[in-house]
């Protein structure tokens, strides 16, 4: 009788050179061995360490200049520099992803809704004084906003407080992303009022649950307050678009 074994094998595919290449140059920026600013050794000099071709070379930086990991400027004063990696990069992904599967915008505000209310609880849970401070700061700063651009500016601000505060980087990181989305549709509408009253003391009241400490109450006005645009019917068909 034949015995019959069932495969465990799959075909493994081998990483082209260039790929290794920009695996090697990836990981010591990710290890900090190169740091945003540096400028990478020449393209000669590289080849020789590497013991490639110029071709495969300039392979692997098109790798890591689509990973937005570095920025090539070619002639005599030419050359490969690190770039600090940004958040637009994920964000463009993401969206991208969230556009082909028709997504609306009314999906990613209660997405970000809730992530950012969470980062608004674990906030209210660890402040320190300085972000009191600084969440303070933000608010006067809203409230002497003398033109839309200004306000806007400020409201960024505060809400990304309350993102990279909250003692979660993975939070932060995946709410920023939606918060990068959602900014991209809000700035193509009208400009809003430069001082909104309303949404300042929304702002204020934010501030003063976390200085009380208040993870629960932070974490329920915060998400009122962002779920505000998902109320409007227009908004909540529109699809997430981000090449109009």
């Amino acid at each position: 009788m034949t015995e019959t074994v069932e495969p465990i094998g799959r075909p493994v595919r081998t990483p082209k050179t260039a790929e290794l290449i920009a695996t090697d140059l990836r990981n010591r920026i990710v290890r900090a061995e190169l740091r945003p600013g540096d400028a990478l050794p020449s393209e000669t000099l590289l080849m020789a360490q590497f013991g490639v071709s110029r071709p495969t070379l300039r392979e692997a930086f098109r790798i890591l200049e689509t990973e937005s990991l570095i920025a090539v400027r070619r002639g005599v004063r030419g050359g490969a520099h690190v770039l600090a990696p940004d958040r637009a990069v994920a964000s463009r992904y993401v969206g991208l992803l969230l556009q082909i599967r028709g997504t609306t915008i009314d999906d990613v505000h209660q997405a970000r809704a809730v992530l950012e209310a969470a980062c608004a609880a674990r906030l209210a849970r660890t402040r320190t004084r300085q972000d009191l401070l600084d969440l303070r700061a933000c608010v006067d700063d809203l409230r002497t906003a003398a033109d839309a651009a200004l306000w806007a500016r400020h409201a960024a601000r505060f809400h990304d407080l309350v993102l990279q505060r909250c003692g979660n980087r993975t939070l932060a990181v995946q709410c920023g992303v939606l918060q990068d989305i959602v900014a991209t549709h809000t700035g193509r509408g009208p400009a809003g009022a430069a001082h909104d009253g309303r949404l300042l003391r929304s702002y204020a009241r934010l501030t003063d649950l976390v200085e009380a400490k208040d993870a629960d109450g932070a974490e329920r006005h915060w998400r009122t307050h962002l779920e505000l645009p998902i109320r409007g019917a227009q908004r909540s068909k529109a699809i997430v678009d981000l090449f109009r």
